[in-house]
């Protein structure tokens, strides 16, 4: 083997790098390299490809943005990320707005970033345009999104909208929750004066999950779309999607660390910082979300990251607060203690669920998800055995604003590593921003 880049010594295997991708894997590799890392007893990983963030540029990164969201998720072992297409001015919704995207990150992405489309009332023929540009597929609310730029998506655009993705071979995401539920239960609530955390969570129940996840899908079987329902916060919601999968229709879903960790007896707890929709769940709705993703039926995990300023989550009208949890930096951590450590997932399996299942399904494999030949080197290194507490002063978001602070976790992310070049180290960014746009299939 020539000289290369980069050669990581592992437990089982090593990993050898030229020009930021994998050339080799395998136990004891011959050959020199530039740089070595010694990496026994360590977890070597593929980075995390977190398919659900929200980092708002242009037009509100004093809400989050790309230099200090990908910081963040570089931190926490995150090497490829997908920016959902609202909260930005303007959001993503055309050409014009992906270029405009496209510029914001230029030269201060500390990852690499693909990009979600909108799919919002309109001329439909925008979806092309994004297309065009390499989105991963659309996103549309089936409730209110909470900024005005970006509209729910009504029935008849999103059953259209699922024909033109078909047609277009994309995707469409959903979040699934029943407007007319949530919406009328909300006024009910604040007509009354219960505005409360828990008057909150009373607002959104399951069973407004529950019916648009079946909404969507059967739209979604009529259209031949491919369907992801993002963030379900239930295992009777994870049932649903893997009912219609049985059934032939090509549906996936997401789950959230929030959910995975966190009730609503800290909702009440922490108060708004722990604000979200759809709502922490009750204990054992948890529980039974643990008990679908053990059997499998959950695809993949991602953060939701969607912080906001300080200002927006202060008050005690929990209907008017800023609902978003900011969690770029924490997903690998909390889902190895949590999974791995807690409760027996497979390391590999993690793998599968945060890096290589969200890498097939959005069109990003094989040149992410993976340390296999030809891949980008992206790889996240573990310190299976290192025990600390989330801090907010390590946090590396904007606001630092994480209902994860306060929380002890055994295993954390001592390195990352972007094409074969190190991005951060023990929690600290190292080097300039090197991270660019990907496109689906490039």
């Amino acid at each position: 083997m020539s000289e290369l880049d980069l050669l990581i010594r592992g437990d089982e295997a090593d990993v050898a790098v030229a020009d930021g991708r994998v050339v080799a894997v395998g136990p004891e590799l011959a050959g020199r390299a530039l740089e070595e890392i010694d990496a026994r007893g360590l977890v070597v990983a593929p980075g995390a490809v977190d398919a659900h963030v929200h980092l708002n540029d242009p037009g509100r990164a004093d809400w989050e943005g790309f230099a200090t969201g990908t910081a963040a998720l570089a931190a926490g072992g995150t090497t490829c990320a997908i920016d959902m297409p609202l909260n930005a001015v303007p959001p993503t919704v055309d050409a014009a707005s992906f270029d405009a995207k496209v510029a914001a990150a230029a030269g201060v992405a500390h990852v690499d970033m693909a990009l979600w489309g909108g799919l919002v009332p309109g001329d439909r023929d925008r979806l092309d345009e994004l297309a065009a540009r390499g989105v991963v597929g659309f996103k549309a609310f089936m409730s209110a999104s909470g900024v005005e730029e970006f509209e729910a998506a009504d029935d008849l655009t999103l059953l259209e909208g699922m024909a033109r993705a078909a047609r277009l071979g994309l995707p469409v995401a959903v979040h699934a929750e029943s407007e007319e539920l949530t919406s009328r239960l909300a006024r009910r609530a604040v007509a009354r004066g219960r505005v409360s955390m828990r008057d909150y969570l009373a607002s959104r129940p399951v069973v407004a999950e529950l019916e648009a996840i079946g909404r969507a899908i059967a739209f979604a079987a009529e259209t031949g779309c491919a369907l992801h329902v993002v963030h379900v916060s239930s295992g009777r919601g994870v049932a649903l999607v893997a009912q219609a999968r049985a059934r032939g229709v090509d549906v996936t879903c997401e789950t959230c660390p929030h959910y995975l960790v966190l009730d609503e007896e800290d909702a009440e707890r922490l108060g708004a910082v722990a604000k979200c929709a759809p709502p922490l769940r009750r204990a054992d709705e948890r529980e039974a979300l643990w008990a679908a993703l053990l059997a499998g039926d959950v695809d993949l995990v991602a953060t939701d990251h969607s912080p906001a300023p300080a200002t927006l989550k202060e008050g005690d009208d929990f209907f008017a607060v800023w609902g978003g949890i900011a969690g770029a930096q924490t997903l690998l951590a909390l889902l190895y203690d949590e999974g791995v450590v807690r409760r027996g997932l497979s390391p590999a399996t993690l793998a599968d669920l945060l890096a290589a299942a969200p890498a097939r399904r959005f069109g990003l494999a094989p040149g992410k998800g993976a340390l296999a030949v030809g891949a980008d080197a992206d790889v996240a290194l573990i310190d299976p055995e290192a025990t600390w507490t989330v801090s907010r002063e390590a946090l590396l978001d904007r606001h630092r604003l994480s209902p994860f602070v306060g929380r002890a976790l055994r295993g954390r992310v001592v390195r990352t590593i972007l094409r074969g070049r190190t991005v951060a180290r023990d929690g600290r960014i190292v080097g300039p921003p090197c991270g660019r746009v990907v496109r689906r299939g490039a």
